[in-house]
């Protein structure tokens, strides 16, 4: 009989709660066992106890997405980030570096910080998140990545919608309602992009490398 075809290794099938303990202990943090997986689309996330009684987060970058340099580039931001008094929660520096290495993963680790959802149906709210996402567009605006991909227009938006339709991904049912949606919301994409230009905003940047990561090599943050 013909052999079966050796199944896919998914890349955190060894990332065991025991190599998650393991790789804290080897930066000098010591578990003492709790260990609750958190919302992530494409890494892996825990909140850990440790044995002085202190929360964290630890993140293990899914292999092969990011590079070192491009993950250094996300940590650094975070630091400028808070030396703006900015809020947001960067990784600890333990033994001189923010990113380490355990068992093939990189991972990252920072405080554990509750929070809350805003309140979305008052106007003063939108209007302090609204201030709070011009502070992190002006701090990010100030240098530009250099490693990280660009998050532009064609390579995730026309690119990307081009292939579908002549690799024939969807529907032909929807096709034509889809294709004309599609391309207007390129279009609105396009127009709002021409607007900050006229105003002298080159792009803004995703926060975070988790689930949005990305941003313009060599281009405005």
């Amino acid at each position: 009989m013909p052999e079966r075809p050796a199944e896919a290794v998914h890349p955190y099938q060894s990332l065991t709660p025991d190599v998650v303990q393991d790789a804290l202990a080897a930066i000098g943090l010591f578990g003492d066992g709790r260990q609750l997986a958190l919302s992530s689309y494409e890494n892996r996330v825990y909140q850990l106890h440790l044995d002085d009684g202190n929360l964290v987060v630890a993140k293990f970058y899914r292999p092969g997405r990011w590079s070192d340099a491009q993950i250094l580039e996300e940590h650094a931001f975070a630091a400028e980030l808070m030396a703006a008094e900015i809020p947001v929660v960067g990784p600890l520096v333990m033994q001189g570096q923010t990113l380490h290495h355990h068992a093939g993963f990189a991972f990252s680790v920072s405080p554990s910080r509750g929070g809350r959802y805003p309140e979305l149906d008052d106007a003063d709210v939108l209007e302090w998140v609204g201030r709070f996402l011009a502070r992190i567009h002006t701090v990010g605006a100030a240098q530009p990545f250099g490693v990280r991909p660009a998050l532009d227009l064609p390579s995730f938006g026309a690119e990307p919608r081009a292939w579908l339709l002549a690799h024939g991904q969807v529907p032909l049912d929807v096709q034509s309602a889809w294709e004309k949606a599609s391309a207007d919301a390129l279009d609105l994409i396009a127009a709002h992009a021409s607007c900050l230009r006229a105003r002298g905003q080159k792009s803004v940047k995703p926060v975070t490398d988790d689930d949005a990561d990305a941003d313009a090599a060599g281009g405005t943050r």
